[in-house]
């Protein structure tokens, strides 16, 4: 039986992290947001009040085993049309899907076997949610498009309705899990929203896996502005009321000048890798070269990060079966 690895992100990271992980012998299942209320997602979710279909279509994709062309049909973004401008026809797919079957998770499920989706991928809701974050003066601001624009420095994110459920799939996923792995993603809006599901983070925290956090390379203006290593795995603390991770992975190579120059222009910097604060936390740190750079823009290694993980994933079944002997 193949060892299973749970995932939880959103955003660009996610399925970076998903090409490379699905290369190998494992069971994946990809838990992400569904908050997004910017772009082609947010306009369907408010014309049609259903979950935010941008973050799942990048996953589909990321896992999916077609024809890459079909791929790229998929992932295509219509840029003339005044009804269609700014549309990506996977999510108008997605949404159709969700029309004719009248459940967006059954839509998903759907849509997996048509692109051949090596694993599942599960809605963190299968309902439309609003993110909001508090800013540490006490305002609020709701849409997750909005909070990185406040200017303001974040002091914690909840979401609306009071009342979510968690997929059962979600919480069995979590469950049955040898690993469970947070990130990469930006981290008061692609991670921690699907950490506020009720009963979804409760259910990563008492979990039997060993949890891995692929921490963020860059830090990012909004969110995270003059974080470290530590700072993210603190804020998912203070959010769960408990100390959930067990492992940080982080990057350890000297980020180019001109790289660096780039993202100062959107005040994002390497992040700190604080590795006594880390294990101060009760950490295990890894660290490694899990960076690479393509047009000038940093992103994780797909390869390297997904080795690293597998490697610690072996690691961690022969702890269980022989460790306690």
């Amino acid at each position: 039986m193949k060892p299973k690895i749970t995932i939880i992100g959103g955003g660009t990271g996610l399925p970076v992290l998903l090409r490379g992980l699905k290369k190998y012998p494992v069971e994946i299942s990809a838990i992400v947001t569904v908050a997004d209320d910017g772009g082609s997602s947010g306009r369907i979710r408010h014309e049609m009040d259903i979950p935010a279909p941008g973050d799942i279509r990048n996953v589909l994709a990321a896992l999916s085993d077609v024809e890459p062309l079909l791929e790229k049909m998929f992932q295509h973004r219509f840029e003339t049309g005044d009804e269609l401008s700014g549309h990506s026809l996977g999510n108008l797919i997605i949404a159709a899907l969700t029309s004719i079957t009248g459940d967006f998770v059954h839509a998903v499920k759907e849509l997996s076997k048509v692109l051949n989706v090596r694993g599942k991928v599960l809605p963190s809701a299968n309902q439309s949610v609003v993110l909001h974050a508090e800013m540490e003066d006490g305002s609020i601001v709701s849409g997750e498009s909005k909070i990185p624009f406040s200017g303001k420095k974040i002091k914690r994110v909840f979401l609306t309705p009071e009342v979510i459920k968690p997929l059962p799939e979600t919480l069995e996923a979590i469950h049955e899990a040898d690993l469970i792995v947070i990130g990469p993603g930006s981290l008061y809006t692609s991670i921690l929203p699907n950490l506020m599901v009720p009963g979804l983070g409760e259910a990563v925290c008492n979990a039997r896996a060993k949890k891995v956090y692929v921490c963020n390379l860059m830090t990012q203006a909004g969110e995270t502005l003059h974080y470290t290593a530590s700072d993210h795995v603190a804020a998912i603390h203070e959010h769960m009321g408990s100390a959930c991770i067990d492992t940080i992975l982080v990057n350890d190579e000297e980020v180019p000048e001109p790289i660096r120059e780039r993202y100062r222009e959107e005040l994002a910097q390497p992040v700190v890798y604080d590795v006594k604060r880390l294990m101060g936390l009760g950490l295990e740190v890894v660290s490694g070269n899990i960076l690479t750079y393509k047009g000038g823009v940093i992103r994780h290694d797909t390869d390297k990060v997904a080795e690293i993980l597998y490697d610690i994933l072996k690691k961690q079944q022969l702890y269980s079966r022989f460790g306690a002997q």
